[in-house]
């Protein structure tokens, strides 16, 4: 599990931010990528001149910046990333008063779920930000929510060709997913870290998104799993809402 380091530098952190938003979300203007890091358009304008001269992002000629060709294109994600991460953020700051956990929304692509929106846990001892990472889908706890969500034979073809994943074994935890209404990843995704995960549906019933709470495996308590469940759920149908009211 890692924290963000107390003799964290600024500038690096928001240059990395600045390049994972260029490879997950496409191109920026310099007011946007201003207003997604929170900082004034000078400091932005030198980061991305930064981020070009090192080939992290290019410009193109609507002047907005790109991945550069050191960023891996990332899989492509059907969800209203934009919309969603406007819909979710007074969900997810109840959720994180609610269970005093870090509170996260992932997004699919593909066989991979993407964060997209953290609100970090008030404890010292918490899981951070994870905004940018991607992690395989039949692992992460939100990824699983909406996997279980999706038809099986979707499933099967997102998987057949796989060979680091049982296709038996995968269907059959999906339909415990199912029956409970939540998933779980007990460190299946980083040492010391459990997370539970709902989906969040769209308009028409299918899995639009995950939302789930992370926090330290010391302090996962299955006397409390109800209470999370219960608040995930309440966050899940808050966002629903949000996005439903943003359409």
């Amino acid at each position: 599990m890692r924290n963000k380091p107390p003799y964290a530098l600024a500038s690096v952190d928001h240059a990395l931010q600045l390049a994972a938003l260029l490879q997950q979300e496409g191109p920026l203007r310099v007011t946007d990528a201003a207003d997604r890091l929170g900082v004034a358009v000078s400091t932005a304008h030198r980061l991305l001149a930064m981020l070009v001269y090192r080939d992290f992002a290019e410009q193109g000629p609507d002047r907005r910046y790109g991945p550069g060709k050191i960023l891996r294109p990332a899989e492509a994600s059907a969800a209203p990333i934009t919309l969603l991460r406007e819909a979710c953020g007074a969900p997810l700051r109840w959720l994180v008063e609610q269970t005093r956990e870090s509170a996260n929304v992932v997004v699919p692509a593909q066989a991979e779920v993407r964060f997209i929106a953290t609100v970090e846990s008030p404890q010292v001892l918490r899981v951070g930000d994870r905004v940018g990472r991607s992690l395989p889908a039949h692992r992460a706890s939100g990824g699983k929510a909406i996997l279980a969500a999706l038809p099986p034979d979707q499933v099967t073809a997102l998987y057949e060709d796989s060979d680091e994943v049982d296709l038996r074994r995968l269907h059959r935890e999906l339909g415990l997913v199912r029956k409970r209404g939540f998933a779980i990843n007990d460190q299946l995704t980083e040492t010391g870290l459990t997370a539970i995960g709902v989906v969040v549906r769209d308009a028409v019933g299918g899995p639009l998104a995950g939302v789930s709470i992370a926090l330290p495996t010391a302090r996962f308590d299955r006397d409390l799993l109800p209470a999370w469940v219960h608040a995930l759920a309440t966050a899940a149908r808050r966002i629903e809402a949000a996005m439903a009211d943003r359409r």
